[in-house]
């Protein structure tokens, strides 16, 4: 455990190379306008002849942004740390760093199952890393914060996520055709939730949860 038992320190560290990698995305966007203005292009060509890296570049941030907010949601649980679980955030940013490398990759090329499976991979290695955290302080007295714990529906969240980015990854790598359009099924992630949700509550009460 660590001695200090504060996790604002690691929580700090994320955010800053979160900000890095995020910000890494617009570069090679940035970097498109010497080159046009070089070649004798308008600079309205800038934006409708690069339509894909601007795609990309917007998707990528939404990617990063929605895990990191779960992150960020994640740790408002947290009030300790073990090296193990620092260990293990470094894997979670080890692939948030690595994001814009398939996304320039996937802007400069023709979409194939390679570039799509390469992406939606990524992608995989962020969620697997992210539901590992999430079941490390579940339930783990001496991590999560005893009038914040975190609860069963997020970590169901957490793994259902999880479970659609596989499903998505297996679509863009070994089906031919399907590409990006399987990321759609991570859409599917909040509205399974909300099922989920209602039919547990609709569920009716036992005897024992009614004398309770």
């Amino acid at each position: 455990m660590s001695t200090s038992r504060d996790p604002d320190r690691l929580v700090l560290f994320t955010d800053a190379v979160v900000a890095i990698a995020i910000t890494l995305l617009v570069l090679p966007l940035v970097d498109l306008v010497p080159e046009v203005k070089a070649d004798g292009g308008e600079a309205v060509s800038v934006i409708s002849e690069h339509r894909q890296e601007i795609f990309t570049f917007l998707l990528s941030f939404v990617v990063i942004a929605n895990f990191w907010l779960g992150h960020h949601r994640l740790f408002e649980h947290v009030r300790a740390y073990t090296t193990a679980m620092m260990r293990l955030n470094l894997l979670w940013l080890l692939t948030i760093v690595v994001l814009p490398f398939p996304t320039e990759i996937i802007g400069s090329f023709d979409t194939s199952r390679f570039t799509a499976g390469l992406y939606a991979g990524t992608i995989l290695a962020l969620s697997i890393c992210q539901s590992a955290i999430t079941w490390m302080v579940y339930g783990h007295k001496e991590l999560e914060r005893p009038d914040n714990p975190v609860s069963k529906r997020e970590v169901t969240g957490s793994l259902l996520l999880t479970g659609l980015t596989l499903v998505a990854f297996l679509l863009a790598a070994f089906v031919p055709g399907v590409g990006f359009y399987a990321l759609l099924l991570l859409l599917l992630s909040p509205v399974v939730m909300r099922v989920w949700s209602r039919r547990s509550t609709d569920q009716p009460r036992t005897h024992t949860d009614a004398q309770q």
